[in-house]
């Protein structure tokens, strides 16, 4: 063989090599990607939503840049819906069952979507909540992230009896993050150092020549509701309870750091080849007390949560515990201000911004959800219809998940939810008022019949039931030795 002829094969190899993981692009250039995904938000909670009271003028203006999920599902609460993202498939197809007690875990064997995007030549950044396991095999520097910006636990400052807890005496200002697997000191409010670090690596690795993946994803607004007091103070003034004026500044905060980081991806001439996605991980909680009423309103009258109509929160299988906003945002490619009526769900993310980067070879028998590309294409394409399916699982550790089959449980397709033994038309009764589940008995049967197939599938694959309590908390013990052998330092924001 001629050194040519060598030189040709070796190519042909390498491209080939290429070609099994990367296609033709299906618009024609592979964009950066910026998600961001607020916690315990929900649906209702944004101006152009209908929201009495919250202020969200950035959050607006990106809701008419936008391609838009009318119904977008996650899960009913945090670990699983970031699984689902992770992963594009159902959370408890990779092991999560809970949000604590070792069953936030995302199983080892997952494959993640930062770990998909490399293969194309994406870079990856988290910054802000992960909650998808504190021990060190499970945290996001050992997942596919090439950068890391972290709180522990499933917020700032929480502790359990189990591995799950973030760094010792944290609190929403000045909290100590772990940076790349290293604990530093940081100056200022939670939501505004996630923002901040997320945007001054975007602004190191965009010129870097490689397309990133910036995961932004901010502990707030979930409890205790605790906001700067420049956003707090209209509520309070309006007569709101601390707890609510907390929850409702959170958000106004999110508007604010959405407004600087939309208008630093302008500055940057990132707009025309960025992907810019909005969302939140579940329904909304109840903002002060619970799953109920938002603490006290105007005057001391009490006042309904707003949640735009849906019935239930947080933690309820019901469609206001699991819709949530999805604003799909790219200026150099996609029209604003459309509006999407297919149902669509976190499950679909990872398959579609594969998609997008031209990814073809995907986990081998891990997604299940779909690209929603032709969608994106064209909001009236041809699309089957599927059944999504929520669990909201939190059995008491221990027990046989089998017996928990039948409760907390529901199955969507487009035009309706059943929710354990009643159906409602999500067409004609959206807010989940007349139970049909006796006019329709067939549909019901096969809305079983396709959850009880789902759940077979999904029950060999929950591999932390029966995982031991750590006796000790990561964190905690990181925490410990790296003061021990030298202390904390001090984290330097990025200029931007």
């Amino acid at each position: 063989m001629t050194p040519r002829t060598l030189l040709l094969f070796l190519l042909s190899l390498f491209l080939g090599t290429i070609n099994l993981f990367c296609k033709k692009l299906p618009f024609t250039q592979k964009p950066n990607i910026i998600l961001v995904i607020t916690d315990d938000q929900g649906y209702g909670p944004v101006g152009k939503h209908g929201h009495p009271w919250i202020k969200t003028p950035n959050l607006d203006v990106l809701h008419g840049q936008s391609t838009r999920f009318q119904s977008f599902l996650v899960s009913p609460t945090c670990s699983p819906t970031r699984a689902a993202l992770m992963s594009g498939r159902h959370p408890m197809k990779n092991g999560i069952t809970h949000t604590i007690l070792e069953r936030e875990r995302m199983a080892l064997s997952t494959v993640t979507l930062p770990q998909v995007l490399s293969k194309a030549g994406y870079v990856s950044g988290i910054f802000g909540k992960w909650h998808l396991g504190d021990e060190e095999p499970y945290q996001p520097h050992n997942r596919g992230f090439d950068e890391a910006f972290i709180h522990g636990a499933g917020g700032i400052g929480q502790a359990y009896k189990c591995s799950c807890a973030d760094a010792p005496g944290n609190k929403y200002f000045n909290p100590t993050i772990r940076h790349n697997g290293s604990f530093v000191k940081t100056e200022g409010y939670c939501t505004d150092l996630f923002f901040t670090a997320g945007m001054g690596w975007i602004k190191k690795v965009k010129d870097q020549g490689k397309p990133f993946f910036a995961y932004i994803t901010t502990n707030a607004p979930h409890g205790p509701f605790i906001a700067p007091p420049s956003n707090t103070k209209r509520f309070t003034d309006l007569g709101f309870s601390a707890k609510t004026a907390g929850f409702y500044g959170m958000i106004e905060n999110i508007d604010e750091n959405m407004g600087r980081l939309m208008q630093k991806i302008d500055d940057w001439k990132l707009s025309e080849n960025t992907i810019l996605i909005f969302m939140s991980d579940n329904g909304m909680t109840g903002g002060g007390s619970g799953h109920g009423k938002v603490g006290t309103s105007v005057n001391g009258n009490p006042m309904e949560a707003y949640n735009a109509n849906m019935k239930g929160q947080k933690g309820s299988p019901d469609e206001g515990g699991v819709r949530v906003p999805f604003f799909f945002r790219w200026s150099g490619k996609l029209k604003g201000n459309r509006e999407i009526i297919r149902i669509a769900a976190h499950i679909d993310l990872l398959p579609t911004l594969a998609d997008i980067a031209g990814i073809e070879k995907l986990p081998n028998g891990q997604v299940g959800g779909r690209s929603l590309v032709p969608l994106l294409k064209n909001p009236k394409a041809k699309w089957k219809d599927r059944h999504l399916f929520t669990q909201v699982a939190r059995w008491k550790t221990g027990s046989d998940p089998t017996e928990h089959m039948w409760k907390s449980f529901a199955v969507r397709n487009q035009r309706y939810r059943l929710v354990g033994g009643n159906l409602y038309d999500m067409q004609t009764d959206p807010g989940q008022k007349i139970d049909i589940a006796k006019n329709k008995p067939e549909l019901v049967k096969s809305m079983r019949k396709a959850y009880e197939k789902f759940w077979k599938e999904a029950r060999p694959l929950m591999v932390n039931e029966e995982a031991p309590m750590s006796p000790t908390r990561p964190y905690h013990v990181l925490h410990a030795k790296q003061i021990e052998n030298g202390g904390i330092s001090n984290w330097e924001a990025p200029q931007l």
